[in-house]
């Protein structure tokens, strides 16, 4: 496992070391959703891997809200931290009045 992260945010994410891709360049997938490890913590870390964290929020034009190119540059290290729980595919807690 490896924390993937910039200025903008960080994320957890699995290795595969691939001969194809250019050396210091990074693939993250996209589709994993969105899990912060601290739910309250605008700024906590994503734990399942969504490459949303590293990248600007803004939309393509005032026309179109499309996401922007996904080159963002960012910095990796292994995490050697216990791995916590994966919450993404888990209904939210449903609070009653």
């Amino acid at each position: 496992m490896v924390r993937v992260f910039n200025d903008r945010g960080a994320c957890l994410a699995g290795v595969v070391i691939d001969d194809r891709l250019r050396a210091a360049v990074v693939q993250l997938s996209t589709g994993a959703w969105f899990d912060p490890a601290e739910p309250a913590d605008p700024d906590s870390m994503c734990v399942h891997g969504n490459p949303n964290v590293l990248t600007e929020d803004i939309g393509t034009s005032s026309l179109a809200r499309g996401c922007t190119g996904a080159h963002v540059l960012v910095q990796v290290e292994k995490y050697d931290g216990p791995l916590p729980p994966v919450r993404a595919h888990q209904p939210p807690v449903i609070r009653t009045r």
